[in-house]
């Protein structure tokens, strides 16, 4: 690795010792369906975006709940308080597809119809809302 490589990487390593975050990888479902999901969370407050994860009819809102609340155990284990109602909101949330499996299923004459089954990986970081400003 060069130089202005090892810089770079060693820049983005300490930039992210800052932020608050938490992945969750391989998860069963189609990108597409965790997007919705996603979508609905985004730049809200953690503790309202929990409640709506919780009543939320998606399957999917249930792992994105449990990576809230990790999300918010993290942020919380890196500045050594709790966090309270109105302090920190969902800064951003990501959904990226993960490999999919590929299986055949029998079809008519002798063919074969290829299943995809897809799954996806998601990260969520929190931040503090800026009060100053608003």
């Amino acid at each position: 690795m060069g130089k202005r490589k090892r810089e770079s990487a060693n820049a983005k390593k300490e930039a992210r010792k800052e932020v608050s975050f938490a992945k969750l990888r391989n998860v069963p479902s189609s990108p597409r369906k965790m997007r919705l999901v996603a979508d609905m969370v985004r730049g809200v407050e953690v503790f309202k975006a929990l409640g709506l994860l919780h009543f939320s009819n998606k399957a999917a809102a249930a792992d994105v709940e449990k990576l809230l609340k990790s999300a918010i155990s993290n942020w919380e284990q890196k500045n050594g308080q709790k966090a309270e109602a109105g302090q920190l909101c969902v800064k951003s949330i990501t959904v990226d597809a993960a490999p999919m499996l590929k299986r055949l299923r029998p079809a008519p004459q002798g063919r074969a119809y290829r299943i995809r089954k897809r799954s996806n990986h998601v990260t969520l970081f929190v931040d503090t809302i800026n009060t100053e400003n608003a």
